[in-house]
C-alpha cells in the first residue's frame, strides 16, 4: 500500500486494533506491526491496514516496518525486554526520520518503582526523548478491560479479588485507542506532553463491580482475597484462553525462564496491587473529551455495552 506513513505495533492488542479502526475512519492508511498472523491480524487487514510481521528483538524488522513512517504508536507488552526494545525502535525511528511518536506507558511508572515493569516504563519514556523526535507519553491508570477477566465471577454474581482500597478511573481502551488515533493524526498539539489519560471517574474495584451490577440489573458480592488468588486466576487463564494479550497476562512473553525469577507480569501486578492501595492510580482530568471531542465510557457503559459477555 503506497503512501502509508502511520504505524502502529502492537497491532493486535487493544490499544493497537483501537487505534488502528479509529485512524482508518479518519482516512489515514496505516501500516500494522504485528508479531505472527493469526485472526486478529487477519482482522486488521479486513479492516484495510497494510499488516507487516516482525519482533521488537529483531532491529532490521523495526527497519523495515518503519520504512516510509513518519508517525507511530510504540506499546509494548508487559514483559521483559522494554527498554532493549525502545531502544532499537528509538535508534530505527532517528534514522527514519520520524516527526512523532505516541508511547504507551503506564500511570505509575516512576524512577523508584517497586515494579520493574513501571520503573521500565519510566526508563524506556526518557529513552525516547533522547531521540529528540516529538513524543507523547500516555499514562492510563487501569483499563475498564479488567472487568472482562472478572466476567465468569460477575456472572455468578460474587467477585474475588485482592484490591480492598485505592481508586481509580478506569479507562477504556477504545477511548485509549481514539486518543492515539486523533494525536497521530494532528500531532503538533500533542508534541512534549505527557497524558495521565483516564476514565470519567474515580471507583474502587468494589465500586467497579458494584457498576457492573447496575448494568446488568443484579446484585453481585465483592470479596477481597489474598492476592496469591488473582494470581493463579491469570495464570489459569492464560492456559485456557490459548493467546497473548493483557487478559491472558501475556502469556507467551511470560511463561517461566528456568531463572527461578517470578514472570514480570506477576511482579508488575504484585507491586501495582500496592501501589493501588496506596492511592497511587488516583487522579482525574478531562485530557480524553478535550482531545477527541468525545467523553469517556464509564465502567457502567463498558459492560453494558457487552452484556452477553456478563450475563
Amino acid at each position: 500500500m503506497a503512501g502509508i506513513d502511520i504505524l502502529v505495533t502492537g497491532a493486535t492488542g487493544l490499544t493497537g486494533h483501537a487505534a488502528i479502526k479509529n485512524l482508518l475512519h479518519k482516512g489515514q492508511r496505516v501500516r500494522a506491526f504485528a508479531h505472527r498472523q493469526d485472526r486478529r491480524s487477519d482482522d486488521l487487514v479486513e479492516l484495510g491496514a497494510e499488516v507487516v510481521f516482525g519482533d521488537f528483538n529483531d532491529f532490521a524488522s523495526i527497519k523495515a516496518a518503519l520504512e516510509g513512517i513518519k508517525r507511530a504508536y510504540f506499546c509494548y507488552p508487559i514483559s521483559r525486554g522494554l527498554v532493549q526494545a525502545t531502544a532499537s525502535f528509538g535508534q530505527a525511528a532517528r534514522e527514519q526520520g520520524l516527526e512523532t511518536i505516541v508511547n504507551m506507558s503506564q500511570k505509575i511508572a516512576r524512577e523508584d518503582a517497586a515494579s520493574h515493569a513501571s520503573f521500565e516504563h519510566w526508563l524506556s519514556e526518557r529513552v525516547l526523548d533522547w531521540t529528540g523526535i516529538g513524543v507523547t507519553h500516555l499514562r492510563p491508570p487501569f483499563f475498564a478491560e479488567w472487568m472482562l477477566f472478572m466476567a465468569p465471577m460477575i456472572k455468578q454474581g460474587d467477585v474475588y479479588f485482592p484490591f480492598q482500597q485505592g481508586r481509580t478511573a478506569f479507562i477504556t481502551a477504545e477511548d485509549q485507542g481514539r486518543v492515539i488515533a486523533t494525536i497521530l493524526d494532528d500531532p503538533a498539539p500533542h508534541k512534549g506532553k505527557i497524558y495521565d489519560i483516564c476514565g470519567p471517574e474515580e471507583l474502587s474495584f468494589q465500586e467497579a463491580t458494584a457498576a457492573a451490577g447496575r448494568a446488568l440489573g443484579k446484585s453481585i458480592a465483592y470479596h477481597v482475597v489474598p492476592f496469591q488468588v488473582m494470581r493463579d486466576n491469570i495464570a489459569a487463564s492464560a492456559i485456557q484462553s490459548g493467546q497473548n494479550n493483557a487478559l491472558s497476562g501475556y502469556a507467551e512473553s511470560n511463561r517461566p525462564d528456568g531463572s527461578g525469577e517470578e514472570p514480570q507480569i506477576f511482579q508488575h501486578l504484585h507491586a501495582a496491587h500496592k501501589d493501588f492501595e496506596n492511592g497511587l492510580f488516583r487522579g482525574m482530568n478531562d485530557d480524553v473529551e478535550r482531545i477527541t471531542g468525545i467523553p469517556p465510557t464509564s465502567v457502567e457503559q463498558f459492560v453494558a455495552q457487552r452484556r452477553t459477555l456478563f450475563a
